[in-house]
């Protein structure tokens, strides 16, 4: 029986790679001249750090270029307020991966409203999608491609 997995998944060696060019676009700017302003990226947290709010914005935007530039939807950036400290500010970026509980159950149920010849289940942090014939598997995906689910979606592991 044809399958495949609903997952969301970020690349990390990529995210990795958008951090470090990051990094160097900060240090040869000519408004961060001075500042020592900085990237870190630890498991999924990116941390900035400078001296000013507006430098955070700044490198926000050059985190948000970098990342879609090495082909990370920026949707699954989840951004904290940034916390002002004397003369440092900082900010964490998080890169959210996997599918929570509550979002896996409304793809499940978004699949069984549409009365589809599938059945849906959740899988820890992914959701398995099982059907008779491709071409209904290929209609889910066109569908969780058209719903606005706030994470991106990747569809892996297709079985024939």
């Amino acid at each position: 029986m044809p399958s495949f997995d609903v997952v969301s998944e970020v690349d990390m060696h990529e995210a990795n790679n958008a951090v470090d060019q990051a990094n160097r676009e900060v240090g040869t700017r000519f408004d961060f001249r001075g500042s020592d302003a900085s990237f870190k990226l630890a498991d999924s947290i990116i941390s900035l750090e400078t001296e000013s709010d507006f430098q955070l914005q700044q490198m926000l935007d050059i985190l948000n270029n970098k990342l879609v530039k090495r082909g990370i939807d920026i949707a699954c950036l989840d951004i904290d307020e940034p916390e002002i400290t004397g003369q440092r500010a900082h900010q964490k970026v998080t890169l959210r991966q996997g599918i929570e509980q509550s979002l896996a159950k409304k793809i499940v149920k978004m699949v069984k409203e549409k009365k589809m010849k599938v059945q849906a289940a959740v899988q820890g942090e992914q959701v398995r999608i099982t059907g008779k014939k491709r071409d209904d598997l290929q209609a889910v995906i066109a569908m969780l491609k058209d719903a606005d689910l706030g994470l991106p979606l990747q569809y892996t592991n297709f079985r024939d």
